[in-house]
């Protein structure tokens, strides 16, 4: 018998509870828009994307999970729920971050442009020999070529959803050496903490 190829993978970086399941040769998508609540939302609705898709966890072969960069904790809880899945299943967690899942299924060369506030961007470009560093910039700084992403009016529309992306770009990397999932942040936590602390993630 083959072993199981379904990958999972959630997204909490931004106002949004997203996930995605690729199995059996489809992708079953959930997203819902939420401003706060996603520790909450999460896990059941993981379970009701399982369902859809006919399968347990233990058919999970990875779990994909957003890394970032977003909303602080809430990039800290699917991190925690990845890293927590992946140990309870006994399979891999794969991190991907924001920027690559934006850039995923557009044509090279092409620089991703997320709006990061306070007149800021995320920037990072991608070519034929893969990505560059990802850097925070100011907003006035959109270089020339081909952009995508929040903070480039009149670019790429993504390729699909972020979720699925994050799911795809996990699937690819099964099989090889990949580190535990952490929160990819270029700025740190603003000086006003949550009411709510968010997951410890440990190291």
């Amino acid at each position: 018998m083959l072993p199981p190829k379904a990958i999972l993978a959630f997204d909490t970086s931004a106002a949004h509870c997203a996930a995605a399941l690729l199995s059996g040769g489809r992708a079953f998508l959930k997203s819902e828009a939420m401003d706060k609540g996603q520790a909450e939302r999460l896990m059941p609705l993981l379970h009701e994307l399982l369902a859809e898709g006919g399968i347990g966890w233990h058919d999970l072969a990875a779990i994909g999970v957003g890394t970032g960069p977003g909303n602080f904790t809430g990039v800290r809880i699917s991190v925690a729920a990845a890293r927590g899945l992946a140990l309870g299943l006994g399979i891999p967690a794969i991190g991907v971050t924001r920027l690559e899942a934006l850039a995923h299924g557009l044509p090279r060369p092409l620089t991703v442009a997320e709006d990061a506030r306070r007149d800021e961007v995320y920037l990072q470009t991608f070519t034929a020999d893969g990505p560059g560093p990802a850097t925070l910039a100011p907003a006035s700084a959109l270089p020339a070529g081909a952009l995508t992403g929040s903070a480039a009016p009149g670019g790429l529309p993504a390729a699909m959803p972020l979720a699925q992306a994050i799911a795809e770009i996990a699937a690819a990397r099964l099989g090889t050496d990949q580190p535990r999932p952490a929160p990819f942040y270029l700025r740190g936590a603003d000086a006003a903490p949550p009411s709510d602390p968010p997951p410890v993630i440990l190291p």
